[in-house]
């Protein structure tokens, strides 16, 4: 029910999603993150986008990070199968608890938690988005609506799901998520459309002239 497969005996789970949208996802993050950086990736589940896009990019420092005990579990399984030395191991990080670990970070990475997680949640990740040094980023994917609508009937029916499982949760008007941002000094740059009605939104820090 909760999107994910055992790998078998070990505790690696594993999702379908992460299959179709890590590579897509890839191209994106090679395009926007700084160089030499550090990423802070939150609520990252199973920890295959957190293998993944630590391989493919070795110049970039990855800290995972989740709530939850059996994800971090997961994680770290990943990462003692082969995972690459830039890839650190899991931060227990409730994004609604602040302050959050220390980590000195220079992008920040969000994927699929904005819609399965209370409004509550976008709040405090953009009050911690604040942190982001000039020439930073916040990278967030997901399904969104857009001026109120759904871009798509599958999201419409994921939607009334979400808020059927949770009325705390529901796919987030992306006009809503932008003002979020600018109330927290970070400006919306970009926004990429990606496959099965999903979108990439790149947020960085305001410059102050």
């Amino acid at each position: 029910m909760n999107g994910f497969d055992n790998q078998g005996v070990d505790e690696r789970l594993s999702s379908p999603a992460v299959q179709r949208n890590r590579d897509p996802i890839l191209g994106v993050l090679n395009e926007i993150l700084p160089q030499d950086s550090t990423v802070l990736e939150i609520a990252s589940g199973s920890g295959e986008h957190a293998f993944h896009f630590a391989y493919h990019l070795p110049q970039v420092t990855w800290y995972p990070s989740d709530a939850n005990v059996a994800a971090r579990a997961s994680i770290s399984a990943w990462r003692a199968k082969g995972g690459p030395p830039n890839l650190r191991a899991p931060l227990a990080l409730d994004v609604t608890r602040r302050p959050w670990p220390s980590v000195d970070y220079d992008a920040l990475v969000c994927i699929n938690m904005l819609h399965i997680a209370p409004w509550e949640a976008a709040e405090a990740l953009f009050a911690e988005a604040q942190r982001l040094p000039v020439g930073g980023v916040l990278y967030l994917y997901g399904p969104f609506k857009r001026e109120g609508s759904h871009t798509a009937p599958s999201n419409a029916a994921f939607d009334a799901d979400l808020r059927r499982r949770d009325a705390r949760w529901g796919i987030r008007d992306l006009e809503t998520v932008e003002s979020l941002g600018q109330s927290h000094g970070l400006t919306l740059e970009r926004v990429v459309e990606m496959p099965a009605n999903n979108l990439s939104l790149v947020f960085k820090p305001d410059v102050q002239a």
